[in-house]
């Protein structure tokens, strides 16, 4: 492949947008959108605040100076640098002028999906680093950006490398939705069982109306499934065996209520306390300032961060690892697989299931399962108890959850012979998310690896394509 070199002013306009006060700030209209909510878009992730400008302010702007259209790019240019979003076509907002710089107007050399490969490489975000100014506070400025020098190969080539990156890319952010899914299918199944009582209330409607035990079971079923009569009769022909564990699950629950100080609860269910349920764990930092602690380390550490940018609620892998040195620093130890990892500041709440055995820094509540409840029975208690667990956080500068204040949160337990069935359910969904994260992560280094050997001409594009198809 041959390359020319371009200042990035010769091939793209490189531009702010208009200034927009706080003044201008509305309930509802276009979403107006900062560093941290382009960044939660470059993450596929939901955007977390809601500010808006009235339509009619962003007409006149757009009318005027225009507005952010399919292809542009964000680049984020204050604090956290170098993020870059490229817009989709039902994107429709406008963003705050310095905290975002906009890319344009690509000529005829190059195409803006090539420019956003770029930006994502390693060489980008070294020449970003390069440029930045401040102490403080690092930034960008719009004068170096344009001055930056970025080697650029044929149109056709282009279009290729774009291709292999969006397909790769493509991949991961399905297998994401699809994990997204599975997770809330176990949160739906936890609520429907253990906070709604959905099949023991099915039942006593039933009952209440007349019916008999029988048509209690079924109604249950139907709850617990979804499939109204016809539906059951048809997947009891067709798939006996499910349908027998499926009455056998619904059997499980009970045909009535009974009253307790967190008000009614199904009959024969019991009042515990989530710290008399499983064991809790609390972890430490070793000295940042003894090299024995880290150098070559190979075991796995985590801090909150760790989970902040993990959707599906299965911990793999660690930004940091400690040596032997370092985990005798820490009291509670290696923590072993299946381990329930919740942030207990800054913020309360992040939760994971660890799949590799961790040490954990002091920013955590871990849960060790060796009691009756499963692993996956208290992540999905504590996600939909978090109301609960913050609300007993205290703390000025943050708010935290102590241990002392997690273990008296009320739980109520279901027989063991019910929790046994529902984890065997989402053990299985679990299992699946697992694999996906795991090809995701493959997909990722592969993708990350590929993406700077073709920008720089070291792999051609036949022999990217011979890798990809070898991996998939």
């Amino acid at each position: 492949m041959s390359f020319k070199t371009y200042a990035l002013e010769d091939v793209l306009e490189i531009t702010s947008s208009k200034r927009i006060k706080m003044a201008d700030y509305v309930q509802s209209g276009i979403p107006f959108y900062r560093s941290k909510e382009i960044i939660e878009k470059s993450n596929n992730q939901p955007v977390s605040t809601d500010i808006f400008i009235t339509c009619e302010h962003f007409d006149k702007i757009k009318m005027k100076f225009g507005a952010p259209e399919a292809g542009d790019i964000l680049l984020t240019s204050v604090g956290t640098l170098g993020v870059s979003y490229q817009v989709s076509d039902d994107d429709l907002f406008y963003f705050k002028d310095g905290n975002l710089t906009w890319f344009r107007n690509f000529n005829n050399r190059v195409l803006s999906g090539y420019i956003y490969c770029w930006l994502k490489s390693p060489s980008a975000r070294k020449k970003l680093d390069e440029i930045s100014i401040g102490t403080t506070q690092r930034a960008l400025t719009i004068a170096s950006l344009k001055k930056i020098l970025i080697k650029i190969p044929s149109l056709d080539v282009q279009k290729k490398i774009v291709f292999i990156y969006e397909s790769l890319s493509k991949k991961i952010i399905n297998n994401g939705k699809i994990n997204q899914t599975l997770e809330q299918m176990a949160q739906a199944l936890f609520k429907s069982w253990f906070v709604n009582f959905e099949p023991v209330k099915a039942k006593m409607a039933v009952l209440e109306a007349g019916g008999s035990q029988e048509d209690a079971t079924l109604a249950a079923m139907t709850a617990i499934s979804g499939k109204n009569a016809d539906a059951l009769a048809v997947f009891e022909r067709e798939h006996p065996e499910q349908y027998a564990e499926l009455k056998a699950t619904a059997e499980l629950f009970p045909l009535a209520m009974q009253d307790s100080e967190l008000g009614e609860i199904p009959e024969g269910w019991t009042l515990s306390e989530i710290g008399a349920q499983i064991d809790i764990a609390g972890g430490a930092t070793p000295s940042t300032k003894t090299p024995d602690f880290w150098d070559n380390g190979d075991i796995h550490w985590t801090t909150p961060k760790d989970l902040s940018n993990v959707k599906d609620k299965i911990l793999l892998h660690t930004e940091r690892k400690i040596t032997k040195a370092g985990l005798g620093k820490i009291s509670s130890g290696l923590l072993p697989v299946n381990t329930v990892l919740m942030s207990s500041r800054a913020p309360v709440g992040y939760l994971a299931i660890a799949k590799v055995p961790v040490a954990i820094n002091q920013g955590y509540i871990a849960m060790k399962c060796n009691k009756e409840l499963s692993p996956e029975f208290v992540l999905q208690w504590c996600s939909a108890n978090m109301p609960e667990i913050i609300s007993r956080a205290s703390g000025t500068t943050f708010a935290e959850i102590s241990k002392k204040n997690f273990n008296p949160i009320p739980l109520v337990k279901p027989p063991l012979e019910l929790v046994k069935n529902y984890t065997k359910q989402v053990s299985a969904i679990y299992s699946l998310i697992e694999n996906t994260m795991r090809e995701n992560n493959s997909l990722t280094q592969l993708r990350d690896t590929l993406l700077p050997k073709l920008l720089s001409g070291e792999i051609t594009l036949p022999e990217a394509e011979q890798i990809i198809s070898e991996e998939a």
